[in-house]
């Protein structure tokens, strides 16, 4: 056998070596499927995502989007309400909360957040007000975490004649709510500019005076959680929205920025955030508009992925994924 005909069965002999290998890999290519985690929620447009861990179950609050295809605007009417114990199967419950429920409202079912205090759990959200112009924060109660809530107040918490920074109207939305060690209740929220209030222990009146916090290149979205000793306040950043955050050793601050969280989220220009720690993991709770084909920045999809922290405290930057906790299922 001269040279150049034990080189062509070489080579023959490695391909068929080879073929079956690349026969299959194609068959897995083929038949194979990534395990689908995200978005959680697809038989309907879910966004501005906050959480609660009660009794060893995670309640998942989220604003509704129901702009129609190619309608690009926000269309938001009610908040919907699911629940899990495992953070991979989720339960819905029927409509607990809408935007007409607030009899001094005129509409826009915006961001929201729900807190338990004392048997009670309160629904802090972010409306379009009836008669004064400009969105305005109020409250809702009920004895269940998933409702039905009415209104706990009668009227606003904040409304936009409240603050004067901006020249916006929509500069009162996005509420977070944290009891601190102390039983404290502070609130959290803001458009363009960042503010807190002290809340009291009834959580539907201000007590003291509207507090102003610098953070760079703050647009919205405020979310307050601890970790250990650590205080974070995780908020959107710029626009489109990124997540940043910053951290300090006080729940009033002075709050050291970090940086960046979690990038751009898809094609949805904006970013909302929750962050709970459940069963001895941390979790990023966000929206992006990964539903096909009509999905977008107003008509987004809830997503969780997995956080960690770092030995020094701070947040590793979150890696957003199609399979989600269903990954390590």
């Amino acid at each position: 056998m001269d040279t150049q005909m034990i080189r062509q069965w070489g080579r023959n002999f490695s391909l068929a070596l080879l073929f079956p290998v690349m026969l299959t890999t194609g068959i897995k290519a083929q038949t194979g499927k990534i395990v689908q985690g995200n978005p959680i929620i697809t038989d309907k447009y879910t966004g501005d995502p906050a959480a609660m861990v009660h009794n060893n179950t995670v309640y998942l609050y989220a604003g509704h989007d129901e702009a129609p295809a190619g309608q690009e605007r926000y269309v938001m009417n009610e908040w919907l309400v699911y629940s899990s114990t495992n953070m991979l199967d989720w339960k819905e419950y029927p409509v607990p909360l809408k935007a007409k429920d607030f009899a001094w409202a005129k509409g826009d079912a915006w961001a929201s957040q729900v807190i338990e205090r004392d048997g009670k759990f309160y629904w802090y959200v972010a409306v379009e007000h009836g008669s004064i112009h400009g969105k305005a924060i109020g409250v809702a109660v009920s004895d269940s975490p998933t409702g039905p809530f009415k209104d706990a107040k009668g009227s606003a918490i904040i409304t936009n004649d409240m603050t004067k920074d901006t020249d916006i109207s929509w500069d009162d939305i996005d509420p977070t709510v944290y009891i601190d060690d102390d039983g404290q209740a502070y609130m959290y929220w803001g458009n363009r500019v960042c503010y807190y209030i002290k809340l009291k222990k009834n959580m539907i009146e201000q007590d003291g005076p509207i507090v102003k916090v610098d953070l760079p290149n703050y647009t919205e979205a405020p979310w307050i959680h601890k970790h250990k000793d650590w205080y974070y306040l995780s908020y959107a950043y710029e626009f489109p929205e990124k997540i940043a955050y910053a951290m300090s050793r006080k729940i009033t601050g002075p709050w050291e920025f970090k940086g960046i969280l979690n990038e751009v989220a898809g094609n949805s220009n904006t970013n909302h955030q929750a962050i709970i720690d459940f069963k001895g993991k941390s979790y990023f709770i966000y929206h992006n508009g990964s539903i096909p084909t009509n999905g977008g920045s107003y008509r987004r999809s809830v997503c969780i992925d997995e956080l960690k922290y770092n030995s020094d405290g701070t947040m590793k930057r979150i890696i957003m994924t199609t399979e989600g906790l269903k990954a390590k299922k």
